[in-house]
């Protein structure tokens, strides 16, 4: 009776003999990808989550109430990070558990909404081994097209309960006398803490976004200061201590 109800495999629709192997595991993901729904209710979220028309998903949403809902199945691909890249990973559904934060984006998160967040995030870290420094917001995997979760976003909490990068101050330059960083070591700075930085200043914009709480959308940036540099310099140092 349960092999009767087991499910059949995808195969090739040529002829071909089935043979099953035992050498094989579902795929687990290693990313968490955080996003606020920019809608004034989980049920309106939930009902653009699930309409069909709109091919977006997210594996689960946490409401401002700190209720969960799951709406994919953690094994399968949700659609919730479109054209994006970190790491060097563009394809980043397949690599990623999605969850949407009830949120508008213009206003700060809520305490049960952040402490069910860090519940969450430590049950997948228990499941999957997802490193510390793969917990990532939209608009880091995304600059210039996204930037959820909002500045409002409190990365430095979640740092502190194990989960995404973060520096305190005072940062530590390594630029010696005689050097003038520039453009250049900026990117090489945000490629190794992630970034895609094929539009360097929304990079920037993204990054500082993240790591220190600035609003601004898409701006022209300019290149970072002997301070900026410095933290992305211990933030890219984490990244190769923490990351997977």
């Amino acid at each position: 009776m349960l092999g009767a109800c087991a499910q059949s495999p995808l195969r090739t629709s040529l002829p071909s003999e089935w043979i099953p192997s035992p050498g094989f595991g579902q795929r687990r993901p290693n990313f968490v990808v955080l996003h606020h729904t920019s809608n004034g209710t989980a049920a309106r979220a939930i009902a653009t989550l699930t309409n069909p028309a709109l091919a977006v998903s997210a594996h689960y949403l946490i409401g401002r109430d700190g209720r969960i809902f799951q709406l994919v199945d953690e094994r399968m691909r949700a659609w919730h990070a479109g054209a994006s890249n970190w790491g060097g990973v563009s394809d980043m559904n397949s690599a990623s558990i999605g969850i949407e934060l009830d949120n508008t984006g213009d206003e700060a998160f809520a305490e049960a909404q952040i402490s069910t967040l860090i519940a969450l995030l430590t049950d997948l870290r228990t499941r999957y081994r997802i490193p510390a420094a793969n917990v990532i917001g939209h608009g880091d995997i995304a600059p210039g097209r996204k930037v959820d979760p909002s500045h409002f976003f409190p990365w430095r909490r979640l740092a502190a309960a194990g989960f995404g990068l973060w520096c305190e101050p005072p940062y530590s330059s390594s630029s010696g006398p005689g050097q003038a960083p520039g453009a250049a070591e900026d990117a090489l700075l945000l490629q190794a803490i992630g970034y895609d930085t094929g539009d360097l200043p929304a990079a920037i914009s993204a990054f500082r976004r993240h790591f220190r709480g600035d609003p601004a959308r898409n701006a022209a940036a300019v290149g970072f200061g002997e301070e900026e540099r410095a933290l992305a310099q211990c933030l890219a140092m984490r990244q190769r201590e923490q990351g997977g």
